[in-house]
């Protein structure tokens, strides 16, 4: 009997077995099925968003991944490379051992630019202006960064950056695009895609140029262009003039009523095309269209500077009247945040001295020393620099020793990517610090190095965004502003 039971067990133990792999079977093919006609049923759950209003804004995030610090990012970026020894590094070791030769522990073997291939001797050479040392920041100032100086407990110096290129055009695309070749998405497109627009009358990414000399080198336009990303995200930029936007203003003939029926007749055809061809372009055109039939009416009240007293222009300085300068730019840049433009980037151009540094960097100087600090005060004072991010900074920095012949009075220097100045202000950017610091020679990073990707990241984080979560598919792969670098520097953040 009890032989028995013990059979009857087994048999139903090995039942139990073939039935197993016999419905697992079905119920693997039944899964499978199932996620090919219902993919949301077996998906993993989203992970939870930080939800806010993006969605009215129409950007492609749905939420932020975390609170934000700023919600508009005005970039004063000077093109050229600004030497750090005269504005904000302070090395005296460079004039002790002015005319002699860099040390080869210093340089090693450490990449020159081609414009040095003929050059024997590599001679030290000093900043012919003197600096004072804040005494409360701790930071050091040239006498060339007077107004600067005085915003320096706004500000964060970073005095560490470093990038990978040595030549000016791939310098600045990466800066502003985090990739050194052409066609990727600058920095202000990625905002513009993530977070869209909170003012539906103006572009959420604006551009303005200005020349700090006549000889300065001119920009690529792929540095606010938006790569692969809809061509709507793409920087506008403000030219000076009475018609800061090019053709914005109606032909001859045609007034507002008759803009808007044709712009409604051409969104019907459009349509009808999009039904056949699919193509996501047709959605950018229109929307270029329309925002440029709202920008009649939104542009022509911020180019009039009429409004604003006197004072403010003293600020800025005398060029602030002179549209195209860059104190008109900076001015123009406030006004701008202040109607909630989200990316307003500003390039000027003229900081790169090969020769003739000491006449050349005092004018550089001049023309974007006191507009700089005036902007950062104006913002202050309208309670606006508390959620604005404020940076100002070149694509890499210049050698501590000299180029071409060294006279007592006269000099210049290369390119150098291995370290250069920054700063930030505002948007939850810790103020009255001085990050990163360099070698007696300022040559190399000793302390808290900051490369690109990793003020990129940090610039997303500050407003609300993961740089590794801004993605975009483009050719079968997912590209972000970091690439696959960079991170966010919890040391500067306030």
């Amino acid at each position: 009997m009890k032989k028995y039971e013990k059979d009857i067990k087994q048999a139903e133990y090995l039942r139990t077995r073939r039935d197993f792999l016999r419905t697992t079977s079905k119920g693997l093919g039944s899964l499978a099925l199932g996620s090919l006609l219902f993919p949301d049923i077996i998906a993993a759950p989203p992970k939870p968003k930080l939800i806010t209003s993006l969605s009215d804004n129409g950007g492609a995030l749905s939420g932020l991944h975390h609170v934000p610090k700023a919600k508009r990012v005005i970039y004063l970026f000077q093109s050229g490379g600004p030497s750090q020894f005269e504005l904000y590094d302070y090395k005296p070791a460079l004039n002790k051992y002015w005319g002699q030769e860099i040390p080869d522990s210093v340089r090693g073997e450490q990449r020159l630019s081609g414009m040095l291939a003929a050059q024997a001797s590599f001679p030290l050479v000093g900043s012919f202006v003197d600096f004072k040392k804040h005494p409360t920041t701790g930071g050091y100032f040239s006498e060339l960064m007077k107004y600067t100086s005085e915003i320096s407990e706004d500000i964060c110096m970073i005095n560490s950056m470093h990038t990978d290129a040595i030549n000016h055009e791939p310098a600045v695309i990466f800066m502003q695009t985090g990739s050194q070749q052409v066609g990727r998405p600058s920095i202000g497109s990625w905002m513009s895609y993530g977070l869209g627009s909170a003012n539906k009358n103006l572009p959420s990414f604006i551009v303005m140029l200005s020349r700090g000399k006549s000889s300065a080198q001119n920009l690529n336009m792929q540095a606010w262009n938006s790569g692969f990303l809809p061509s709507h995200h793409q920087g506008v930029r403000f030219r000076s003039g009475a018609d800061p936007v090019l053709y914005l203003s109606n032909p001859e003939g045609i007034d507002r009523d008759r803009r808007r029926s044709e712009l409604d007749y051409l969104a019907e055809l459009e349509a009808e095309q999009k039904k056949v061809w699919g193509d996501p372009e047709i959605d950018s055109k229109i929307s270029q269209y329309e925002m440029a039939y709202r920008m009649q009416s939104s542009v022509p009240e911020i180019a009039d500077l009429s409004d604003e007293p006197d004072y403010i222009f003293d600020m800025y300085g005398p060029d602030s009247r002179i549209p195209g300068t860059y104190a008109y730019n900076c001015l123009m840049a406030r006004r701008l945040a202040e109607r909630d433009v989200s990316f307003i980037q500003l390039y000027h151009m003229g900081w790169d001295q090969h020769g003739n540094l000491p006449s050349q960097i005092q004018e550089m100087a001049k023309s974007s020393d006191q507009p700089s600090a005036a902007l950062v005060k104006d913002l202050k004072q309208r309670g606006l620099l508390e959620d604005t991010l404020v940076i100002w900074g070149g694509e890499f920095g210049r050698t501590s020793f000299s180029q071409g012949k060294l006279t007592k009075d006269n000099y210049g220097r290369d390119h150098h990517p291995r370290s250069f100045s920054s700063w930030m202000a505002g948007g939850g950017i810790k103020p009255g610090v001085v990050y990163g610091k360099t070698d007696d020679f300022g040559y190399n990073i000793v302390e808290n190095p900051v490369h690109v990707h990793d003020f990129q990241a940090t610039l997303l984080h500050q407003l609300g965004i993961d740089h590794e979560q801004l993605v975009f598919k483009h050719q079968g792969r997912r590209y972000r502003l970091t690439d696959v670098h960079g991170h966010v520097v919890k040391d500067i953040l306030a």
